[in-house]
């Protein structure tokens, strides 16, 4: 099909519904991942959103020990399902091995944004001190505390200033730069 007139605009259109849709689904796997209060309203419209397919794929894929795999199925599922049309629409052909590596490098990619976007949000939040009961912020807290609670570990106690955004941050960005730059050259070199 090449670059048409109509191509553009079903790419956009494609990329863009299947891309909150994979975000909403992340952020349910995330909820649980990190035990987010799911009576939160936030929380309930991410839930009612991606509950139906998720019922349907936790008949067949049990979860291993507390990590959804029902979920990690269906965002696979998704990307792969939106490359593959984007692909197809450009006019290009991907073998399958080729497609599971450019979906999984873009759903790590998606997942490393998420926390750098938490991270980034809930230092901007400290400064205005909206504190915890806005629904929105709460989800916020509740998601990005694993990740820096474990880098508050590794940053040193300055007397009241907590550096630890600032280090995930900075690791989430060498991450990206690090992991998956190899992940595309070895799709470009199967595909």
């Amino acid at each position: 099909m090449g670059s048409t007139y109509l191509s553009d605009p079903l790419i956009f259109l494609i990329d863009t519904i299947f891309s909150l849709y994979i975000l909403a689904v992340a952020l349910r796997f995330l909820l649980q991942w990190s035990h987010a209060d799911f009576y939160n309203p936030v929380s309930q419209v991410i839930v009612k959103i991606t509950h139906p397919p998720l019922r349907l794929l936790r008949r067949i894929v049990p979860p291993l020990g507390k990590v959804d795999t029902s979920a990690l199925l269906l965002l696979m599922l998704l990307q792969m399902f939106s490359d593959f049309s984007i692909f197809a629409i450009k006019g290009v052909m991907v073998g399958l091995p080729a497609l599971m590596i450019i979906s999984l490098t873009q759903l790590m990619s998606l997942f490393i944004n998420i926390f750098i976007f938490m991270i980034f949000a809930r230092a901007i939040l400290s400064w205005i001190a909206i504190g915890h009961h806005n629904a929105a912020t709460s989800i916020l807290y509740s998601l990005s505390e694993p990740v820096l609670r474990f880098f508050r570990r590794m940053t040193p106690d300055l007397g009241g200033i907590d550096l630890s955004p600032l280090v995930a941050l900075i690791f989430l960005q060498l991450l990206k730069m690090i992991i998956l730059p190899p992940l595309h050259q070895l799709a470009s070199l199967i595909g």
